[in-house]
Parts: C-alpha cells; structure tokens; sequence
C-alpha cells in the first residue's frame, strides 16, 4: 500500500500492467455493467452546462436517455452516475463505423466545444477512487473486458499509474503524482 497526502494506493496500481487496446475492446467498458460511469459531485452541474455542446456527438438513443433520464441519475446508493440506454450503454457513448464506442463528451472537448474533458472516473480508468471521510482509496479494478489492455501493458511494460499519468495529474495534482512516481522509485531501490 502507498499513502500520499490522504490518498492511499493499493500496490496493483503500480505493479499491473495496463494499457488500453481500443482496437481490440472497441470500449466495451461503455456498455458493460450495472450503472453508467461514477460521478463525482462537481461534475453534475458540468454535465448540465456542456450538455448542449456535446448534444450534437450522441446517439439518437443517448439523447433520447438524457431528454428522459436527466444528464445524470442518482442510483440505489445515492450516488451519481451518467444515464445509460435500456440498461446498457452510456447515453454519451457515440458509436463509430467500426463499431467502438468512444465518449461524445470527450469529443466535444478534443474539438474545442467544451472545456471539460470528461467524467474523471472514465479517464482514471481501472482506477477506481472510493470516499472516506478522511481519505480517497485508490483500487485498480480487474475486469475480464480488460484482458488485452493488461496483455498490451505487459508486452509494453507499462504500469497502472504511468498509463494514468495524465488522469493522475487531472485528479490530484502534478506535485502529487512526483510524490507517488518518487515513493514508487524509492521503493523498487531497496
């Protein structure tokens, strides 16, 4: 385990390897599960805000979700997450030709409509943050949906946190992922 600030980091996030394969998965990760993807508090008045600027990238059916379901819903536990389309993908899933679904927020944003770029729970992805009243914990999330990223990773040899680098930072800030990379590099040095 690897505590910086009030963080505290499960060990396969530096040890698994992990790097998305698009290619292969086509974002099965969009479409699988119970729920759409987690939200964090400060991103629902986001959602309403961008909405009309992300609009144009969605589904017929992912606008239909958000017109019906709101630009987010709150679930059994009382916590938040994107609407989903008869129970399975996200509303703001676009599909491609090839048939990979890819983030319409996340595509407004790379053409400059928005400036948010999209739910941090997708972009920090296998990570997955669980709240404490005292700290946030860090997990990585296994998932079988994830078998060629963990494949990729392994042949490239790169690990959870620097695949992640950029959400890490986007998260907690770049002093804060120095702290972890230095705590990991102090660590393997022993």
């Amino acid at each position: 385990m690897i505590v910086i600030d009030n963080q505290v980091i499960s060990d396969d996030i530096k040890e698994q390897k992990f790097v998305c394969d698009l290619s292969k998965c086509k974002g099965a990760c969009c479409v699988e599960g119970d729920l759409g993807a987690p939200l964090e508090a400060e991103e629902l008045p986001i959602l309403e805000e961008v909405y009309e600027q992300v609009k144009p990238y969605m589904t017929e059916e992912g606008i239909k979700a958000v017109e019906e379901q709101g630009t987010y819903v709150k679930d059994w536990e009382d916590d938040y997450s994107t609407p989903i389309i008869d129970g399975k993908e996200c509303a703001y899933a676009n599909i491609e030709a090839d048939g990979t679904l890819k983030c319409a927020i996340e595509q407004a944003y790379l053409d400059k409509k928005i400036s948010y770029y999209k739910p941090i729970s997708c972009h920090l992805y296998p990570i997955r943050v669980t709240k404490y009243d005292q700290y946030d914990a860090l997990n990585y999330d296994r998932w079988d949906i994830c078998a060629d990223a963990c494949t990729l990773g392994e042949k490239l040899k790169v690990p959870v946190y620097k695949f992640l680098q950029g959400p890490l930072e986007r998260k907690y800030g770049e002093k804060w992922y120095r702290k972890l990379c230095k705590q990991i590099e102090d660590e393997e040095a022993k």
